[in-house]
C-alpha cells in the first residue's frame, strides 16, 4: 500500500506519484483515494481529466465503482498548468490519453512544489507503452502497478484487450470493448494473432 510523503519540510517539497495498470484494475479508485486523503488533511487539490474522457461524467472523475470527485475536463496538458498555480496537490486522471507535453508540466508542477498524482493505463491494447506513461513512470518518485484479476483464469490481469471494435489506437470502451486478462490468455489472443 503506498503512504503519503509525511515529513514535514520547513519549505514545502513536490513530487510525482503515478498509479498505473490494466483497465479495471482500479486505478482511478486509488486517484480518488488519495485526493480525498489530501483535502481531507485540508490542503487545496485540483483534479484534471482529458475532455476526450467523457464515459461516465462530463466534468468528474469517476471510477468503474461509480466513486466520483469533482474534477476539470482539459484538452490540453498546458490547461492545467494555468490552472494549478495555487494548488498544493494536483491530481491527472487518464494520463495516457493526454500528448507528451503532459510530462513536461507534471515535472514543472513539481519543481515548484506541488505534489502530482497521476493515474493512467501503462499499456494500450496491443501491449505496448502507452503514450506518455513509460516517460511520467521513469521521472517519478513514487510508482504504484495495480492490478485487476483475469476472468478467465483467476491469476492477476496486467493487460487490457480489446475483444470488440477496431483497431484505433484509443477507442473509449468499459466492459464490452475491453477485458482484463492474464499474461497467458493475452499471449494465446492477441500475441500469437498478430505474429
Amino acid at each position: 500500500m503506498f503512504l503519503e510523503n509525511t515529513i514535514n519540510h520547513s519549505k514545502q517539497s513536490g513530487w510525482m506519484e503515478v498509479i498505473c495498470g490494466s483497465m479495471f484494475s482500479g486505478k482511478t479508485e486509488e486517484l480518488i483515494r488519495r485526493l480525498r486523503r489530501a483535502e481531507m488533511a485540508g490542503q487545496c487539490v485540483e483534479i484534471f481529466k482529458p475532455s476526450i474522457d467523457s464515459r461516465y461524467d462530463e466534468s468528474n472523475v469517476v471510477s468503474h465503482n461509480q466513486t466520483k470527485i469533482r474534477s476539470t475536463a482539459v484538452h490540453s496538458p498546458n490547461e492545467i498548468l494555468l490552472l494549478a498555480s495555487d494548488c498544493e496537490v494536483v491530481g491527472i486522471d487518464e494520463a495516457q490519453f493526454f500528448d507528451e507535453s503532459i510530462v513536461e508540466i507534471a515535472n514543472t508542477l513539481a519543481d515548484s512544489g506541488i505534489r502530482v498524482v497521476i493515474a493512467g493505463l501503462d499499456m494500450d491494447f496491443l501491449g505496448r507503452p502507452f503514450g506518455p506513461m513509460p516517460y511520467l513512470m521513469a521521472t517519478a518518485e513514487y510508482v504504484t502497478k495495480v492490478h485487476a484479476i483475469c476472468r478467465r483464469t483467476g491469476n492477476l490481469a496486467n493487460y487490457s484487450m480489446r475483444v470488440s471494435g477496431g483497431n484505433q489506437l484509443v477507442e473509449l470502451g468499459e466492459t464490452e470493448k475491453y477485458e482484463a486478462v492474464s499474461r497467458k490468455i493475452f499471449v494465446k489472443e492477441v500475441k500469437t494473432k498478430r505474429g
